[in-house]
């Protein structure tokens, strides 16, 4: 059977085009014998990879379009967006990465490294996009954007694109196995502070908190439902500086509440460091209220 516009054969040869050029931006990262992990040709000398997809190793050895080795070191990661950077000890190609804004049933292409110098191709459509959001380790991901398409585990980390080649960022894994995509803009926000310090700032009150139900008694000095556990209290830090203790509940930091935890790690971005916070907690049957200073975190 023939269409009289042969639509299906136009729409073929384009992705088909799309993806002669798309394949330029993707590179593999050897990770053991017979394995590799996909990552995207960011600049001429950096490779962005899914931070949580990567080995914790120091080097890499990179197969780049055409099949050519390179030899790459970590230069920076940032769990709380899921990016990590790899330099190269030489230049590559860089292509030219447009950024494009994600539209909710558009089709998405996204490209994985085979491991020789060559590519695999995805084709699905933009299943949903949202506004920003933030990780459970409290970082910034500017889009919420699911992809309706399945990804082999050596493709995460490489690069996403419109119909049009725009880039919409790179694939990575969310909750459930879901494909999920880090925007374009996360990355061009977050690559330069990897490049320049090999981490992202980020604001810390040394405490390992767990979600707990506040005593009844207390639910109307308190004012909410639930709260932080204090689990522990690292040495010197800045909440052992306040005198926070195992035990306590926490039941908000600069003024917001502890009932969740995402909501409560957006206070600590680079902006709250050295910030001083106002921590409203239960300790020994009553509501009290410390101060603190917020610190940077290690990035050890």
């Amino acid at each position: 059977m023939s269409f009289p516009s042969d639509v299906l054969t136009e729409l073929s040869a384009a992705i088909a085009a799309r993806a002669a050029i798309a394949k330029n931006a993707v590179a593999a990262i050897r990770i053991g014998e017979d394995r590799h992990l996909s990552g995207m040709i960011w600049q001429s000398e950096v490779i962005v990879v899914s931070e949580q997809a990567l080995p914790q190793r120091d080097e890499f050895e990179l197969v780049v379009p055409g099949g050519s080795t390179l030899t790459a070191g970590l230069a920076g990661r940032d769990a709380s967006t899921n990016i990590a950077i790899l330099k190269t000890a030489g230049s590559m190609a860089a292509p030219a990465l447009a950024a494009s804004d994600a539209q909710m049933g558009a089709l998405a292409l996204a490209f994985g490294a085979d491991g020789e110098g060559g590519a695999s191709a995805r084709l699905g459509i933009v299943n949903f996009v949202g506004g920003e959001w933030h990780s459970r380790r409290g970082g910034l991901i500017d889009r919420r954007i699911v992809l309706d398409m399945e990804l082999a585990s050596r493709e995460e980390g490489g690069p996403v694109f419109d119909a049009a080649g725009g880039c919409l960022g790179m694939s990575t894994f969310g909750p459930r196995g879901r494909v999920i995509v880090i925007p374009h803009a996360t990355l061009a926000r977050v690559v330069p502070q990897l490049v320049k310090d090999g981490h992202v700032a980020r604001g810390w009150l040394g405490v390992a908190l767990h979600a707990v139900a506040v005593p009844d008694a207390l639910r109307e000095s308190a004012d909410q439902g639930s709260g932080m556990m204090v689990m522990s209290v690292v040495e010197n830090g800045p909440a052992a500086q306040a005198g926070i203790v195992a035990g306590d509940i926490i039941l908000s930091v600069g003024g917001i509440s502890a009932n969740r935890f995402r909501k409560l790690a957006r206070y600590f971005g680079s902006d709250s460091i050295g910030r001083k916070a106002d921590v409203r907690l239960i300790r020994g049957g009553a509501v009290i209220t410390v101060q603190t200073t917020i610190a940077e975190r290690s990035a050890a």
